[in-house]
């Protein structure tokens, strides 16, 4: 739960600490146009995200607890005009390095909906691959990088309201972290 309050802040449109980046629907996720997040979900709801770019909202950097990254991504749900968000909290990720079997914490926030997934931990999914891109100057007061992973749950993921669940059976995605 160390991660309740950076979901929250996300999930109101704030930011992470550790100098975050604000994403908006506007500008999409990356200003190049490769932020993406793909994910497959099953159980209490079923959904296959693919979200793009120009849809898709994306922001990180550093997790509130310290070692590792965060990183948001928002989107609409299909066939709604509602939202979802999801969150990864990557224990392990280090600024500007690659990473393999990383532990992973998921939030999973229906906006606008008494619904809520987590994890409650980092023991029940892995990012089994990440890389990071530097983007921008490397000379720039704040870091940003282009993050890709791709990862998946083990155990089903729970509701903090309900006793529902949800299996992420795998997830990709491509999006964004700064660094003061």
């Amino acid at each position: 739960m160390a991660q309740g309050g950076a979901a929250k802040g996300m999930a109101q449109g704030g930011a992470v600490s550790g100098g975050a980046v604000g994403g908006g629907a506007a500008t999409g996720c990356l200003p190049n146009g490769a932020g993406y997040l793909r994910a497959r979900i099953r159980g209490a709801v079923n959904l296959d995200i693919d979200w793009r770019n120009a849809q898709l909202e994306c922001e990180g950097g550093s997790r509130p607890t310290g070692g590792g990254i965060i990183l948001s991504f928002a989107g609409p749900l299909p066939r709604s005009d509602k939202r979802m968000r999801i969150i990864f909290g990557i224990g392990g990720a280090a600024e500007g390095h690659a990473g393999r079997a990383l532990p992973t914490n998921v939030t999973v926030i229906f906006e606008g909906e008494r619904r809520l997934f987590s994890t409650r931990g980092d023991d029940k999914c892995t990012v089994d691959h990440l890389r990071q891109e530097r983007l921008g100057p490397p000379d720039g007061a704040v870091r940003h990088y282009r993050v890709v992973a791709r990862g998946f749950c083990f155990e089903p993921v729970g509701d903090m309201i309900r006793n529902e669940r949800i299996v992420i059976s795998r997830f990709d995605f491509a999006g964004r972290t700064a660094f003061p």
